[in-house]
């Protein structure tokens, strides 16, 4: 059996208040990692264009500040 598999059957076995605290960490850790994986696409550089086209719209009244 997998690690993965494994961590399955852990996961299925808990109990329903362990498995709502695991879910709700496990939602946290993916914030995190998006979060990080913005960052990280921000300092190269991949967001620039779409910020510069957002700007663009913004100023040419396609789009609203919210």
């Amino acid at each position: 059996m997998s690690e993965l598999e494994q961590l399955e059957q852990r996961v299925l076995g808990l109990s329903p208040e362990d498995l709502a605290k695991f879910r709700a960490w496990f939602i946290e850790l993916e914030h995190r990692l998006w979060d990080k994986q913005v960052e990280a696409d921000l300092a190269a550089g991949k967001l620039d264009r779409l910020i510069a086209e957002a700007r663009a719209e913004f100023k040419a009244g396609k789009a609203r500040e919210l």
